[in-house]
């Protein structure tokens, strides 16, 4: 077994960085050579895999993820199972750069976000915030043998912060420009604008969830095609619809747009409940099937729109997309309409969109161990600047 006493004695790591995220579809892991800390930081993406996961296994992070069903019996299963999940990822991204197990120096691991609670909630008497990630570290340090740093959100939230967004710290040190004011939008379940002014030091940087990005969508095409398909794969669905203006109006009513940032959001605003007043909006306004698809992708649009018009300030010189999102033809498309600016991916500067967010959690590990505060006191609200992470050895 590795020791933190073996790995600081290193020059570079071997970190493999893990997510599941809110679409639940699989886990990501990424494996990176990374030298450096904090703006020296240098990385390297070696191998990327994308394990999707079995219908079962996204069903019961969807039921779990509801928050009305599934007590501690389940969570306590599903936490280790889940473990298992995340160490087979890593096994398979091993065998896919071909490098054995026992040259992973680190594993960064942000878990599966079951239930978030930004802002506090009367429990007990005390006015509280929560959060719940699940996935075993431990079982991932037994099967590869070395340290592995997860539940990064609750040492920021135990600092007043909302635990999110955690991605712009990592953004900060990759995508930062003496020349232009660079725009983030990571389009993955949940949509999220990094905004990095021209020259910045890590304090200048704002970021916010800016509304649902796939996740309406997604729950949508999985009603409207009977459960055939997960995603609206290459926007097919959303290129054969029209926009209805009463539905998108109705949409952009929803109070989180104009909440003022630091904020952020979840399933737990845009999941069943947020579904089952879309269809029933939708029913009222006539809107067909395939209108509700094209109207709800024009949404996640609009919510970006509605973002860089209120709260980007500076406003960017170009936005950068990644996550899924990016993907999606008619997505796209609508957003280059929207925006006056250009619109580019991470691939046109050489990055992976798919792993971007599981790189981003090999640097916040490697950071962890070495001490280095990483999290933006700026974008999450915390008091002040924290190491986020518990490492299982």
């Amino acid at each position: 077994m590795k020791t933190l006493q073996d790995i600081l004695q290193k020059d570079s790591l071997m970190v493999i960085g893990l997510m599941s995220g809110t679409s639940a579809d699989g886990m990501d892991a990424a494996l990176t050579e990374i030298t450096g800390r904090s703006t020296a930081m240098q990385v390297r993406q070696i191998a990327f895999v994308s394990l999707p996961y079995p219908e079962a296994v996204r069903n019961e992070i969807l039921r779990l993820a509801s928050g009305k069903q599934g007590g501690s019996h389940d969570l306590a299963l599903f936490h280790f199972y889940l473990g298992h999940q995340a160490a087979d990822a890593c096994r398979e991204v091993c065998r896919k750069a071909g490098i054995s197990l026992a040259e992973v120096d680190l594993v960064g691991s942000h878990g599966q976000t079951l239930w978030h609670i930004p802002v506090g909630e009367d429990y007990l008497g005390m006015k509280l915030k929560a959060t719940l990630q699940l996935g075993e570290p431990s079982v991932i340090a037994e099967a590869l043998g070395c340290p592995v740093v997860s539940d990064f959100r609750v040492r920021d939230m135990a600092a007043g912060g909302l635990g999110a967004p955690l991605v712009p710290y990592t953004e900060y040190l990759l995508y930062r420009r003496e020349d232009r004011c660079v725009g983030l939008q990571n389009i993955g379940g949940i949509g999220n604008l990094t905004i990095i002014p021209r020259g910045a030091d890590l304090k200048d940087v704002s970021a916010f969830d800016t509304g649902p990005g796939n996740m309406v969508i997604d729950q949508l095409t999985e009603i409207v095609t009977e459960g055939k398909q997960h995603y609206d794969a290459d926007g097919k669905l959303a290129l054969a619809g029209q926009v209805s203006s009463a539905l998108l109006s109705w949409m952009m009513e929803d109070p989180y747009l104009s909440a003022l940032p630091p904020k952020t959001t979840g399933r737990e605003a845009y999941g069943d409940a947020y579904i089952s007043r879309f269809l029933s909006t939708a029913r009222e306004l006539n809107v067909s099937a395939p209108d509700m698809i094209t109207t709800a992708t024009a949404f996640t649009v609009e919510t970006i729109r509605y973002a860089m018009d209120h709260f980007c300030h500076p406003r960017p010189e170009e936005l950068i997309v990644g996550g899924g999102g990016c993907r999606n033809p008619a997505l796209m498309s609508m957003l280059r309409k929207r925006l006056d600016l250009p619109v580019l991916c991470n691939e046109d500067l050489g990055y992976d969109s798919d792993a971007k967010e599981a790189v981003a959690f090999a640097m916040l590990a490697a950071e962890c161990i070495h001490g280095v505060c990483n999290n933006v006191p700026a974008v999450t609200g915390a008091a002040h600047p924290v190491v986020m992470g518990k490492i299982s050895i």
